[in-house]
């Protein structure tokens, strides 16, 4: 895999990840309704969920790397859109993420049951599984070995995901009085949601390169 596709691949996963979602909420949660722990386990639920969704992925590539340059200009505007509808979402929206005390938070306090939920929001979370379908194979190169570039992208992709959920529980946690700003959220979520749309219109120039 060469080094600027794994860093626009990084750059990608990296705002994918930090688009608030169901994982998101569930860390903060867990991250102020329990502790640190418990964000732990609800976190590597949700990689490990992502592992499933990557792997699924990965028994379809062989099929997505040898198709017609149709099907994949095809395969490349649905990312592109995906990206650019995440961006707009996340540039419109007014939701503070952080501000989690009017919701009523199920407490459970077995390890197991936190990192199934953990697990079962990841597989059954629509961003995770369209990125994986749709964008994860558009990185991957046929003139490299495949299994190599499965697992350097799916790590990166975990790594980048747990450091994600466990800072979003600790600054939850700590500083969400910080975060009671209107204006410094408006201010992330436009930041965040312009760059994705970017992403998504740089996409659209990547090549076959199958």
């Amino acid at each position: 895999m060469e080094l600027h596709s794994w860093y626009l691949f990084t750059t990608v996963s990296f705002l994918t990840i930090i688009s608030p979602g169901p994982a998101i909420l569930l860390a903060i949660n867990n991250g102020l309704s329990h502790n640190l722990k418990s964000v732990v386990f609800s976190s590597f639920g949700n990689i490990l969920g992502l592992f499933c969704l990557s792997s699924v992925s990965m028994l379809g590539l062989g099929a997505v790397l040898h198709t017609s340059a149709t099907f994949f200009l095809v395969l490349k505007i649905v990312g592109a859109s995906y990206l650019i509808y995440l961006g707009i979402k996340q540039f419109k929206n007014a939701t503070n993420i952080f501000d989690v005390t009017k919701q009523v938070i199920k407490r459970e306090k077995e390890d197991f049951k936190i990192f199934k939920k953990g697990f079962l929001v990841c597989v059954t979370n629509p961003k995770p599984i369209l990125f994986f379908t749709a964008i994860f194979p558009l990185f991957i190169s046929q003139n490299s070995k495949i299994l190599p570039q499965f697992f350097i992208m799916t790590f990166t992709f975990m790594f980048l995901s747990f450091c994600s959920l466990f800072m979003y529980a600790y600054f939850a946690r700590y500083f969400k009085f910080w975060f009671s700003s209107s204006f410094r959220v408006k201010m992330f979520n436009r930041i965040s949601g312009t760059i994705f749309v970017f992403l998504g219109i740089g996409l659209l120039k990547m090549e076959n390169r199958a």
